[in-house]
């Protein structure tokens, strides 16, 4: 199932949300039509590659190389349709003593993903309303799911409220045999606002809220038992600034995050948006973030605490920990409507990084690189 990337790297199944990850973005953040008050009057067509690398000490782990394709039409001056298809291949192995397709068993990760969403918005004078679907597709995962969200807008246009519900039905089919014709179902519901502030300020918060049932034990993973159900409460603020003086832009944000499962996670994110000569961009930037363990998470060595029939899982993923990531992107004017872009993060993941308590010990740390490459055509 290699749908999401956990930040250790290792292969997720799809996570709900999805669909309503746009409603997050700020404008001029992603392409799209996330928050913009008024139909497009050009499309966009862009193309990025992905190529993520994971490794431990004297190991390496996973490798997904994922090359993905969006387009945006208007339709007419106040519809506009966009969607995206995505291709992922995965290899690797996981933690050897946490999956029964680790190297040491010799079979190893070998996955590939299919996945594509659609979007169609209509504008109104002081509204806009947005209809999508999307499917994922993988030899043991299939995900189909629907989403809509409304924005509404205030007379000076320096507001806009944000609506979103969406729905994800999945079905699971492990190729080892240990779930056949599983099933989960999800639904979503975002609420969010953005207030511009002043010519060179914007401020958005967003709260989303997921609910699911069904199957969430990873089959993969020796013993892994998990609850049926699973309740998310996010919380997500970003703030961007301009500084006309050196024509930069600061951008910070912050997400809280608390899951059913007993794990709470914090994450903040700086970045510096500064133009340079020659239709040039560079964008350092640095995220921290940091997380307690699930209630039914077990320290190695494995299988330390287990108990047939209780709730249990050595998924390092569930751990306690905290991570650094800085990262660096250079964007590119190339005239005539063309841009081009790339941006390397590096991931450091240790558990004695772990903000307001001490971390899982007996957790080897964990090391990943992101590479990627995207240009893209306004015609």
């Amino acid at each position: 199932m290699a749908a999401d990337r956990a930040p250790d790297g290792a292969v997720l199944s799809a996570t709900s949300g999805a669909l309503l990850a746009a409603a997050l973005a700020l404008p001029g953040v992603a392409p799209g039509l996330a928050m913009a008050q008024a139909a497009p009057e050009q499309g966009v067509i862009a193309l990025k590659y992905l190529d993520y690398r994971d490794w431990q000490p004297g190991e390496a782990r996973m490798r997904v190389r994922a090359p993905a394709l969006y387009v945006l039409k208007p339709l007419s001056d106040s519809v506009a349709v966009e969607g995206s298809l995505v291709y992922d291949s995965v290899s690797g192995a996981s933690p050897l003593y946490f999956n029964t397709l680790s190297g040491a068993s010799g079979i190893g990760i070998t996955e590939y993903r299919t996945a594509g969403d659609i979007k169609v918005t209509k504008y109104f004078n002081r509204m806009a309303i947005g209809v999508g679907g999307a499917a994922s597709s993988e030899r043991d995962y299939l995900s189909r799911a629907a989403s809509l969200d409304v924005r509404v807008f205030s007379d000076d246009r320096n507001r806009t409220y944000a609506f979103g519900i969406g729905g994800e039905n999945d079905r699971i089919d492990s190729v080892n045999g240990i779930a056949v014709g599983q099933r989960r179902h999800t639904v979503d519901v975002l609420l969010g606002v953005t207030q511009v502030l002043s010519a060179q300020a914007i401020i958005q918060s967003n709260l989303a809220y997921s609910a699911g049932h069904g199957y969430y034990s990873d089959p993969y993973k020796l013993l892994d038992t998990r609850p049926d159900r699973r309740r998310t409460l996010a919380w997500l603020t970003r703030y961007h600034q301009h500084l006309p003086g050196i024509d930069a832009t600061v951008k910070v944000s912050y997400r809280y995050l608390h899951d059913s499962f007993g794990s709470t996670s914090h994450t903040a994110e700086i970045a510096w948006v500064q133009p340079v000569p020659r239709g040039f961009t560079v964008t350092p930037s640095l995220r921290y973030a940091t997380q307690s363990a699930a209630d039914f998470y077990f320290d190695p060595p494995f299988p330390a605490g287990h108990v047939p029939g209780a709730l249990y899982t050595a998924d390092t993923r569930l751990a306690a920990f905290g991570a650094i990531t800085p990262g660096l992107k250079l964007a590119a004017d190339l005239g005539g409507g063309w841009s081009a872009d790339v941006k390397l993060e590096v991931y450091r993941q240790r558990s004695s990084w772990r903000l307001f308590s001490d971390g899982s010990p007996g957790i080897a740390p964990l090391s990943a690189r992101w590479i990627q490459a995207g240009i893209a055509k306004v015609f």
